[in-house]
């Protein structure tokens, strides 16, 4: 009974440390990036945490348990991200359209490593050479705890669908260990997002007449309904008046030019 006890504490033990040590990579990832960014820290469901390296308009990094997940990464665009010096090698980047304010091939080109897996649509997918394409409606698990979907982002106000046409472009949810991540791209506040749920965090983007005003943005995440709302994509839209408009939603209003 002893030995049994006393095995039963060293396994405890084990599992504490490792534990530990994941806390301190972690926090010695979220200290590197906040050095040049603002980043936000969240639990999964099981209490594991997930940083959110605000980047730049539409451009986010996602680390979770030793991966990084960069979604629509751009050097240019106001502060130059110089991504081989600044951010590790990416495991998988997320590119949601065609646009250069999200197709990037010299961020590609510096986050590209021997397993980099590049996800996009089909047409980002031609231009690259490279990527495995997914459709609106596709899903896929990128690990046994990450679920990746991609869901519909387009335009539908008249003289501005030709800017993202119906049925091109991705939207994505990643599902991480329970922990809900809405992306939504370049979209306008469209019907499809009914079919949103349980959204942990979202990022909206408001920047007209290529996305959404801001009265789409309140219509769209009264649809959503997310725990947590961050606006990107809007460059010099007034945000200032949105958490007022959505109670019970945190609006965490961030520098994203």
């Amino acid at each position: 009974m002893k030995t049994l006890q006393l095995m039963s504490i060293l396994t405890l033990l084990g599992l504490a440390s490792c534990g530990n040590a994941q806390q301190k990579s972690f926090d010695e990832a979220v200290a590197l990036r906040a050095a040049r960014y603002e980043v936000e820290t969240f639990q999964t469901k099981s209490g594991k945490p997930i940083g959110i390296t605000l980047i730049k308009h539409g451009s986010l990094e996602i680390f979770y348990d030793g991966l990084s997940i960069q979604v629509d990464p751009v050097s240019g665009l106001g502060k130059p991200t110089d991504y081989a010096a600044e951010f590790p090698k990416a495991d998988f980047i997320l590119v949601t359209h065609e646009h250069g304010d999200h197709f990037d091939p010299t961020a590609l080109d510096a986050l590209t490593g021997e397993n980099t897996q590049l996800i996009t649509n089909a047409r980002c997918a031609e231009m690259r050479g490279a990527g495995d394409v997914m459709a609106n409606g596709d899903s896929r698990d990128l690990r046994k705890d990450i679920k990746l979907d991609a869901v519909p982002a387009y335009n539908y106000t008249d003289g501005h669908t030709m800017f993202h046409p119906q049925g091109r472009d991705n939207g994505f949810i990643l599902t991480i260990d329970g922990f809900r991540i809405y992306i939504a791209g370049d979209t306008e506040d469209i019907p499809e997002m009914a079919d949103i749920k349980d959204i942990d965090l979202a990022f909206l983007p408001v920047n007209q007449p290529y996305t959404m005003t801001v009265e789409q943005c309140v219509n769209a995440a009264k649809v959503i309904q997310p725990k947590v709302l961050i606006p990107y994509h809007f460059s010099q839209t007034d945000l200032s008046g949105l958490p007022e408009q959505l109670p019970g939603i945190t609006v965490l209003l961030r520098q994203m030019q």
